[in-house]
């Protein structure tokens, strides 16, 4: 397993899409996605670091404070891919969602990142 995947994934869930503080949001997203990142999740596509950024800080804002993200089962790793699966809601009972990230990594960073959820 190469362990700058797996860092760059958990950062991506739990450093950037679980992070509440916008501060630690930021750096997190800079040491974790490139520039012109992509990211596509079932509400359309958007471009850039600040705008992936911008769709976490929203999601958080819309939900109860003690919603936290959960990994729900192995990193999948491929060249140049990997995927994580998690759960996303309160801490005791059933998820509010599931779903899983497919991340294409490109120089050490994530240039790509699809969210599809369990349905």
């Amino acid at each position: 397993m190469d362990e700058q995947v797996a860092a760059l994934m958990r950062a991506n869930l739990h450093e950037v899409f679980g992070q509440r503080d916008p501060q630690a949001r930021d750096d997190a997203a800079g040491r974790t996605y490139t520039d012109d990142v992509v990211f596509a999740d079932e509400d359309g596509a958007v471009t850039g670091r600040k705008a992936l950024v911008a769709r976490a800080s929203g999601l958080l804002g819309s939900v109860p404070a003690d919603f936290a993200f959960t990994e729900d089962g192995p990193l999948y790793q491929g060249t140049g891919t990997a995927a994580l699966a998690w759960r996303f809601g309160p801490p005791t009972g059933e998820p509010a969602a599931r779903g899983v990230d497919i991340a294409t990594i490109t120089g050490g960073r994530i240039s790509r990142l699809q969210t599809l959820l369990v349905r």
